[in-house]
């Protein structure tokens, strides 16, 4: 039997508009709720120093120490859309991530991002935001409810073909 034979065998649920009406508010509420995990794993990493910012010093980490890694975020404004030089770094760090089984999400929204962590400027420049990664130097040293809650939620993503779920963050 071929892939399109089985299904063609099942029998399709109907849908009704309310079914799929409810089906988008609750992914609606599940990415508000990553969201807000999101917002509070970036406030609880940075106070205890374990945050990594910056596509280049992230590339460093995890070539160094990938079992330390314990999430990725990546963000991306839509003017960044059409820089191929970051799309072909997120390729690279998604493509490391999926290996080594790091949870990723992207974000789309740099200035929130902002806000959430600071966009403290080092030596005159502004913070390189587009790669966050949260660390966690060991295992048994930090369990957070808010990063068990975002792997899940990949996880659930993962579960629909979604590799890297985007995620927005709460006003």
């Amino acid at each position: 039997m071929t892939l399109e034979e089985i299904h063609g065998q099942e029998s399709m649920p109907e849908t009704s508009d309310s079914s799929t009406t409810s089906s988008a508010s609750a992914s609606g509420t599940r990415m508000q709720s990553a969201g807000k995990a999101l917002q509070e794993l970036l406030v609880a990493s940075q106070r205890r120093g374990c945050l990594t910012a910056g596509v280049y010093e992230s590339a460093k980490l995890m070539n160094v120490d990938p079992d330390t890694v314990a999430f990725c975020v990546l963000a991306a404004d839509e003017e960044d859309e059409g820089d191929i030089a970051l799309q072909i770094h997120f390729t690279l760090i998604q493509a490391f991530c999926c290996e080594n089984d790091i949870d990723i999400v992207r974000i789309n929204d740099i200035q929130k991002l902002a806000t959430i962590v600071g966009a403290g400027e080092e030596a005159g420049e502004p913070r390189d935001l587009h790669c966050i990664l949260i660390t966690n130097p060991n295992e048994d040293a930090w369990k957070d409810p808010a990063l068990d809650k975002l792997n899940l939620f990949c996880e659930e993503s993962r579960n629909v073909n979604d590799w890297v779920p985007n995620i927005a963050l709460p006003e």
